[in-house]
């Protein structure tokens, strides 16, 4: 087969992979009764809370937007133009040198054209009194998130690349398989290799609370050698828990300000639904689907190479690494383009996560509670509906809000009320 069909092979191959996947693993209809209408505002935070979550909130939302549109912009005019391949092809030496030099040439001046709006985030993070994050300490979490961002990237193309050298008309098959794998093996060790980069991590201590988190556990059906605490209270003031890895690498995090800021009941709360997450091996699920997502991009890759190659407009294919640019622009499309389904999947396992947090502790009240603190804490607003559809990876707190109340009602037996 030539290039073109081993790219379209490559793409239906993991996208029928892909919607198996999540419609076996994807729970579609998380909310047991149907999903109800989100809370009204007013009726779960004052004026002036909402006042002042949309005093930080709007400015915030502007500055997000309009760095992801500049970062856009300047890698579509890199990719899209010969500005970016000029620029490649002044560097010399071995292939692989001049792909690693690309990507990190084209990080560091991603990063450049947006450091003034993370500037201006921080800096209003810090007036807001959601950051406890020094300037120098921010930077230095800056440049490890540009180095790691550097390492993913060269890695996908140092592979797209070498296996087009190599395997001129195999390649999107190759490097399909091989970028698939890379993802999973990147989720598993993530834990262990990146986020001690960032925080450190202490077990929770012995005592009331780890003995109800360990019988909540029990109670989802999850074996749980520990839980950790991150030192997240250095950075922000914002409250959080995540669950990472997946199989011997899977931990369940807490944040030290959430022990510290919320009392036990909402504490179990949020654990219970990372435990939720854990149970369902939603990480695992999370990791194929983004496997398989790769997989289909690079045989949608290949067939656009493909066809440029056709119609002449880019000669080289994937062999010279003058295509760099121009694969990080296609790459930074497809991932805008697929943000609404990705983000959509996501919002539904994290929906099926609250469930099981409501039902393991059966108390609606607490994770209400909590979701206000956790809302109060990071001064969140309701986002623009546009902007949830296509970027908000969980549900927004009013709709969590919304949902808990529901089951509220089903497990006090009571009938909701007629919709006025």
């Amino acid at each position: 087969m030539g290039e073109r069909r081993w790219a379209l092979v490559t793409f239906l191959v993991a996208a029928i992979a892909f919607v198996l996947v999540a419609a076996w693993r994807i729970p579609w209809h998380p909310v047991p009764g149907g999903t109800p209408p989100a809370a009204a505002a007013s009726d779960v935070f004052t004026p002036a809370q909402i006042a002042r979550a949309n005093a930080y909130s709007d400015p915030a939302r502007y500055l997000s937007w309009a760095s992801y549109a500049v970062s856009l912009a300047v890698a579509l005019v890199l990719g899209l133009t010969s500005w970016g391949a000029r620029l490649v092809g002044r560097l010399r030496g071995w292939w692989w040198v001049r792909v690693l030099l690309a990507v990190t040439g084209l990080a560091v001046i991603g990063r450049l054209v947006t450091l003034p709006f993370a500037v201006i985030g921080h800096h209003r993070s810090l007036a807001y009194g959601l950051s406890t994050e020094p300037w120098g300490l921010w930077t230095v979490d800056l440049l490890k998130g540009l180095v790691l961002s550097i390492v993913i990237a060269a890695l996908l193309v140092l592979v797209l690349v070498g296996c087009a050298r190599r395997w001129p008309r195999a390649w999107p098959a190759v490097a399909g398989a091989i970028v698939g794998c890379l993802v999973m093996v990147g989720s598993f060790v993530y834990p262990v290799l990146v986020e001690p980069a960032f925080n450190s991590f202490t077990p929770l201590a012995d005592g009331p609370l780890r003995t109800q988190i360990l019988h909540l556990a029990d109670v989802e059906h999850v074996h749980l050698d520990d839980v950790l605490v991150a030192d997240a209270s250095r950075r922000t003031t914002t409250l959080n828990a995540y669950v990472s890895g997946f199989g011997s690498t899977r931990r369940v995090v807490l944040y030290d300000n959430v022990l510290h800021d919320l009392p036990r009941d909402q504490i179990l709360a949020i654990v219970a639904h990372e435990l939720g997450h854990a149970h369902h091996d939603d990480v695992l699920t999370g990791s194929i689907l983004a496997a398989l997502g790769t997989t289909l991009g690079i045989g949608l890759l290949g067939l656009v190479v493909s066809v440029l190659r056709r119609r002449r407009i880019w000669s080289g294919g994937l062999r010279d690494p003058a295509v760099v640019p121009l694969a990080l622009a296609l790459v930074a499309i497809g991932t805008l383009l697929s943000s609404p389904v990705n983000n959509g999947l996501s919002r539904l396992i994290e929906t099926r996560a609250d469930v099981a947090s409501l039902e393991a502790t059966r108390d609606p009240t607490a994770f209400i509670e909590m979701q206000r603190e956790l809302d109060l804490h990071s001064l969140s607003d309701t986002p623009v509906r546009w902007s949830q559809f296509w970027f908000g990876s969980h549900p927004t707190t009013l709709q969590r809000i919304a949902i808990a109340e529901q089951l509220g009602r089903q497990m006090r037996g009571v009938a909701p009320a007629a919709p006025k």
